[in-house]
């Protein structure tokens, strides 16, 4: 055979034999557990970066912890997704895992912000592998039309956790020792017990058998890959701190683009070896599901990043309270993942689901733009679940497309790849949505203070208000036109000890700012909206991935007498 096979079926079973309800459930489960470790670290790091930016001394460069491991986990995403389709599945989840565990165990014992991005960013080489081979094994198990009543579950698994995680890094961080161990390590730490469970569980429970082929890696194109992305993923973080027309700036975006070209040629030279290859582009469903999820990413991530800051810093949440103020996006987007996969297994079609998630989470954040200082939360929870149902009827029925429209034996690096354009547009969006938030707020608390009428100047009349020394950071931006100073937009906890009176303008000027960030991120859900319009809807098939391979398998060993 000119280029050889890859069968890979259940073991002990033959070829083309699915999988029972049951040891889909346990696959699923095990599967779970891994994704759960991702998932959590997201939402607990992020909660707790303050506390151990000033334990370790380095707030101002905290940015790093946050760049090292986003830059390691979107490169090894597709990494991960081409060696299982060649290698198989199960062998690289359990190293994405045990990446993942040693690299979360030494973040715990870092005594610098500098050792501590190192560490992160050893830990982000096993996050790239955790979801997107998840949600390959799944592909290769579960026949695409009942697919994704199981993928119902993953993205329930990201609900808890966004619960979860501020709650628990809250509790860490705000702890000064636990078990002779400072607070905050336990935030990497929690990470050790969950992470060994799901190794044995993986190990005894997935079983999997794959053939090896024939191939080449396609080292290069991974290399190139480097060079375009990590100067890209860091200009994006440091963007807004160097300036977007800065050298450094301009030096990043140069290396930048010359490794995106270097890149593509190599793909284009290693042809079916490529780590992604080029003519999945020319495959309707999988350019289509590229650009639309990578806007998907951009507008729901760079969108749901204000959130958090909305209710702490508007609102006056801690963020533990914050964690559990974010419960009716989670509701909504558990019931929208929910419905979709039942109504999928039930019809067979999908195409509706992201078209219509992607006007619900478009309506969702223009309610949200119209949500101020004083808005009950009542009305802003309700916006955020139609907001959540949307974005839950996306996600999954996108990658099941994907995972339909391209080859069997392609799963892999056709869901890694998927992932992948989700990734970058979500640190895409969440860095210029960010940028924008904070080259805007100065000025919009300014214009909040300007227009504050008599309320703060009587309260600046009372000798007790005027020389307390918690008001001080508002009463020299009043006296200096209503500008607040870099420190005070760095650092917005004097926000709890400052009077009310004084302290609403600010809180109105930060939310007028986040405003139109909602209004560009529902214009970009917009342009995902249009973009689904065009999706080709399919039928799904009614074979496992492990079957349709078999299947595959066996149709090109009786044809090679007659080759």
């Amino acid at each position: 055979m000119s280029a050889a096979t890859a069968s890979t079926v259940p073991a002990g079973s033959p070829p083309g034999t699915q999988l029972t309800h049951r040891q889909v459930l346990q696959v699923l489960g095990a599967l779970m557990l891994g994704l759960f470790l991702a998932a959590l670290d997201q939402t607990i790091v992020a909660s707790a970066i303050r506390t151990i930016g000033d334990d370790l001394h380095g707030l101002s460069v905290q940015a790093w912890v946050t760049t090292a491991y986003l830059i390691t986990a979107t490169i090894s995403t597709p990494l991960y997704g081409k060696l299982s389709d060649i290698y198989g599945r199960k062998k690289f989840f359990l190293a994405a895992i045990a990446i993942f565990v040693i690299g979360s165990a030494a973040s715990s014992f870092a005594t610098s912000m500098y050792q501590l991005a190192a560490f992160r960013a050893f830990q982000g080489l096993g996050a790239g592998g955790l979801f997107s081979l998840a949600l390959a094994i799944i592909g290769d198990i579960v026949p695409p039309r009942e697919r994704a009543r199981y993928q119902g579950y993953f993205l329930a698994v990201f609900g808890t956790s966004s619960v979860l995680g501020p709650v628990i890094g809250g509790f860490f961080a705000g702890a000064d020792s636990i078990l002779g161990i400072t607070g905050w390590r336990w935030v990497f730490l929690v990470n050790v017990p969950i992470g060994i469970v799901a190794l044995i569980v993986v190990a005894r429970v997935l079983h999997i058998d794959q053939e090896r082929r024939e191939h080449r890696i396609d080292w290069w194109g991974a290399l190139f890959l480097c060079v375009a992305l990590v100067p890209l993923l860091i200009v994006a973080e440091q963007g807004r701190a160097w300036g977007w027309d800065s050298p450094r700036a301009i030096a990043c975006f140069a290396v930048g683009l010359v490794g995106l070209a270097l890149f593509i040629g190599a793909e284009r030279f290693m042809k079916e070896d490529a780590l992604i290859p080029l003519r999945f582009f020319r495959n309707r469903t999988f350019g289509l599901t590229a650009v639309g999820g990578f806007l998907v990413g951009a507008g729901m991530f760079g969108g749901l990043a204000l959130l958090p800051l909305y209710l702490q810093i508007v609102r006056g949440a801690t963020p533990t309270e914050s964690g559990l103020q974010l419960l009716p996006l989670t509701a909504g987007l558990m019931i929208g993942s929910v419905v979709a996969g039942q109504l999928i297994s039930r019809t067979g079609r999908y195409k509706i689901f992201p078209v219509l998630g992607g006007a619900l989470a478009a309506v969702g954040f223009w309610l949200l733009h119209t949500v101020g200082a004083s808005t009950p939360f009542g009305r802003t929870g309700a916006f955020m679940a139609v907001l959540g149902l949307g974005i839950g009827l996306i996600l999954q029925p996108i990658t099941l497309a994907v995972q339909n429209a391209m080859s069997p034996r392609e799963i892999g690096v056709a869901t890694s790849s998927a992932t992948f354009f989700r990734q970058m547009g979500a640190t895409a969006g969440t860095a210029v949505f960010l940028s924008v938030l904070f080259s805007t707020v100065g000025d919009k608390i300014a214009a909040a203070y300007r227009s504050a009428g008599a309320g703060v100047q009587q309260a600046l009349a009372n000798p007790a208000i005027a020389n307390d020394p918690a008001n001080k950071p508002i009463i020299e931006a009043v006296r200096g036109g209503g500008q607040m100073n870099s420190s005070a937009l760095n650092d917005t906890s004097f926000l709890s000890h400052v009077n009310a009176v004084l302290a609403y303008p600010f809180k109105v000027g930060f939310s007028d700012s986040m405003d139109m960030i909602f209004m560009i991120a529902a214009g970009v859900l917009v342009a995902a909206l249009v973009i689904f319009l065009f999706l080709p809807e399919l039928p799904l098939r009614t074979q496992s991935g492990l079957s349709a391979r078999a299947a595959e398998t066996e149709t090109e060993i009786a044809r090679e007498p007659a080759a």
